[in-house]
């Protein structure tokens, strides 16, 4: 307890006045009324304090003073007229009483003590753990202790703000208020005060404080999360999952779990204003396949949203493609010429398989082919389907795997023409292709010299490369050769130089044999053209020498 005020030596200056006041009684005081005091007149002292208490009076012969109390008293000083008594252990509201004696008559004055005390104990009640904003929340306060009771006020405070102020009545005291929760109570403090004020007696304003309680308030909406999860997972492989919940307060101090079944996932919150994100991954186990739930809650206070979605955890693991017989290499699955192999296509349970548009004769049953190689099956793709239904949702999934066979070379002699006639000093290419797997290596040869020509590439042909040609594809497998006759032509032959002559020679005997019989046919007509511009024409008539121009014959 802490006073707002000094406490005077309130009774020792009153008992010096008494004295005092005693000295300078007036000395003929005879026949007069004579009064009797008590100071000090209703003190107000402490629990188990003690007081001086001084019984004086006017009468200039008292026969007796005394001071009647069921306290303990002690007689301390005296005077002609005044006593003075100490009071000790007060302990708690008592009345003292002043008797004397002046002329025969009895003469009597009182006054009330009053004990005061601070409380024992203010306590302010445990709040909630979280106050709903909106919602009423009831404050109470117990003071135990404390007197007089008449002068004992309690206080409920948020922070330094008054709330409530009510006198304390009864033993403890309980006082109570109702505010609204709001937002900004959250992180508020809130106390509980008693105050003892004597300072209408001098003494000053007692405090004495609870510990303070912090109060948190939040605001859940009553809509649910939203939840985002993958319809399908399939076993061994992981999905996100997403859950989110708008206004929110405080976001940054919500409770989220993601769980998938019973099984707690390790989940990263996200809070941005009022807006609160959890993520998180679930990876897909065999021993979890099946329908199962996905549960998102979310705990902000002394409330809880959730929500659930269904995920299905399914098994599809091929389809796989499996060829049996005498393979050569592992990684590109190869048989010699004439092998028999058995393909077989494979999936899990519940799953459909076509191997090459044949299908299993039943769900998770195996499709199976059995052929004898030919070289018509090198590098041939067998194509396995797989069709999983999951809740009417069709799944697909498809591989495939190609098969090498190795075979003997082959010319074909469709792409390798056996007779060729070429010019000499031209540029050809000689078009010959081979088969076979490995790939083989093809060369042509002249047989008579063993001269080898380019095969699939540009060169110039000379009359040396007349002749007849071997062509021989090699590999591991084999050899096949095929007969290539070239015929090489002189640019320049004397049977095509004498047919030129010839065709010369005729057509300049043709030219002037024409011009000679244009200049005979002129020549015998007699017809001149006089006016080329006009149409009309005449005859002329040859004259002889002798005859006159211009006489009509007689």
């Amino acid at each position: 307890m802490v006073p707002l005020g000094p406490l005077h030596g309130a009774c020792r200056t009153l008992l010096i006045s008494l004295l005092l006041g005693c000295c300078l009684l007036p000395p003929d005081v005879q026949g007069q009324e004579y009064l009797l005091r008590v100071e000090p007149q209703d003190p107000v002292v402490p629990a188990r304090g003690s007081l001086l208490v001084n019984c004086s009076t006017d009468c200039p012969n008292p026969e007796f003073i005394t001071l009647e109390t069921s306290l303990l008293k002690e007689p301390v000083s005296n005077g002609l007229s005044w006593m003075a008594f100490q009071l000790s252990n007060v302990t708690g509201d008592s009345k003292v009483l002043c008797v004397s004696f002046c002329n025969g008559s009895q003469m009597t004055s009182s006054s009330d003590i009053t004990v005061y005390r601070f409380p024992e104990h203010v306590e302010l009640a445990p709040l909630s753990p979280w106050q709903p904003v909106g919602k009423n929340l009831t404050l109470r306060c117990w003071v135990a202790g404390g007197a007089p009771r008449t002068h004992l006020s309690v206080l409920l405070l948020r922070g330094e703000e008054e709330l409530s102020r009510q006198q304390a009545v009864g033993e403890p005291a309980e006082v109570t208020t109702t505010v609204l929760a709001s937002r900004d109570d959250h992180g508020a403090n809130f106390s509980c005060r008693s105050e003892l004020d004597l300072r209408p007696q001098g003494l000053g304003l007692f405090q004495n404080s609870s510990a303070p309680r912090q109060l948190r308030t939040f605001v859940l909406p009553v809509t649910s999360p939203r939840l985002t999860v993958p319809r399908f997972l399939e076993v061994g492989t992981s999905g996100p999952l997403a859950c989110s919940l708008d206004e929110l307060f405080p976001a940054s101090e919500a409770q989220v779990q993601l769980a998938l079944g019973n099984q707690m996932l390790n989940t990263s919150v996200l809070s941005q204003g009022d807006t609160l994100t959890a993520t998180a991954t679930a990876t897909a186990s065999a021993e979890q396949e099946g329908a199962r739930e996905i549960v998102c809650n979310v705990t902000l206070g002394s409330e809880s949203r959730e929500i659930r979605k269904n995920l299905t955890i399914y098994s599809f693991w091929g389809p796989t493609v499996n060829l049996s017989g005498t393979i050569v290499n592992l990684t590109e699955p190869t048989v010699p010429e004439g092998t028999t192999v058995n393909v077989t296509c494979a999936a899990g349970a519940r799953v459909q398989v076509t191997l090459d548009g044949v299908p299993a004769v039943a769900p998770g049953q195996l499709a199976q082919l059995q052929i004898n190689t030919t070289e018509r099956d090198d590098r041939r793709s067998f194509f396995c389907n797989a069709t999983l239904e999951i809740d009417g949702i069709i799944l697909r999934r498809n591989r495939s795997v190609q098969l090498h066979v190795l075979y003997g070379p082959k010319i074909d002699p469709a792409k390798c023409p056996q007779h060729l006639t070429w010019k000499d000093r031209t540029i050809h290419v000689l078009q010959c292709q081979a088969r076979g797997n490995p790939e083989p290596q093809l060369q042509c040869f002249q047989e008579s010299s063993g001269f080898q020509v380019p095969v699939g590439i540009p060169f110039r042909v000379r009359l040396n490369y007349n002749g007849t040609y071997c062509c021989r594809a090699v590999s591991s497998q084999g050899t096949h050769t095929l007969t290539v006759v070239m015929n090489v032509q002189d640019r320049n032959s004397p049977v095509v130089t004498i047919f030129m002559a010839v065709l010369a020679i005729l057509g300049l005997v043709t030219v002037i044999a024409a011009l000679l019989h244009i200049f005979r046919v002129r020549k015998r007509n007699d017809s001149y053209h006089v006016n080329q511009g006009s149409s009309t024409w005449l005859p002329l008539t040859s004259k002889r020498p002798n005859e006159v121009l211009g006489e009509e014959p007689s």
